[in-house]
């Protein structure tokens, strides 16, 4: 059954189906990655995203999930994503409130609103750069007025696919890829591959 809320154990499923989902894809990552990059991309998320689940495993709250998960990511020290990542769940765990035992769909956004300010703080890359921005910003956005917490989840799966997708006729302006110019066109962005398969994956927890 689809669910209004969310408790401490289904952010626990949320990670360890994201970092499932994230090591099933990482050669595909890698690939797509080294069209215009280092092609380490799926190796840094994966490194970052099964640190951020194991982690989480023994949270003792919803705050402490989201922090420790961002705090494993962040020193799994793989680059731009770990520091990205990284910051998007500790700024995620900065916007629930202290002390709550579930988030409904309203606190979601409000957290993921934190979250995404959070990895602003860290890139000035916005929608049409070709970056996980593509994917990140149109997700958080989806999220907002939604009914229910699976409601919010399948909303923002739903808008990060869509923005990774459109970032395969996009020139990159930022990192390694930039340098390439028209020539970045034709593959997708590996990081907002990564934000719609994580989204996806929690979508599919409480679904």
């Amino acid at each position: 059954m689809p669910k209004d809320k969310l408790e401490l154990p289904d952010i626990k499923s949320m990670f360890a189906a994201a970092s499932k989902a994230i090591a099933a894809r990482e050669k595909e990552l890698c690939a797509i990655d080294g069209v215009c990059g280092d092609g380490d991309h799926g190796t840094a998320i994966k490194g970052a995203m099964c640190a951020a689940n194991v982690s989480a495993k023994s949270a003792q709250s919803i705050k402490d999930a989201f922090m420790s998960a961002g705090m494993a990511a962040m020193s799994d020290s793989n680059g731009s994503t770990s520091t990205l990542f990284g910051s998007l769940f500790m700024g995620i765990s900065d916007g629930v409130p202290e002390g709550a035992s579930d988030l409904d769909s309203n606190r979601l956004y409000t957290a993921f609103s934190a979250g995404l300010a959070a990895v602003r703080e860290n890139t000035e890359a916005d929608v049409g750069d070709k970056t996980l921005m593509d994917a990140l910003i149109p997700a958080v956005k989806a999220m907002e007025s939604c009914k229910s917490a699976a409601e919010s989840l399948a909303k923002a799966a739903e808008a990060a696919n869509i923005g990774a997708r459109n970032t395969v006729e996009l020139q990159a302006r930022f990192g390694r890829a930039r340098n390439l110019g028209e020539r970045s066109k034709g593959v997708p962005d590996a990081g907002a591959m990564s934000v719609a398969t994580i989204f996806s994956a929690f979508a599919g927890v409480v679904s």
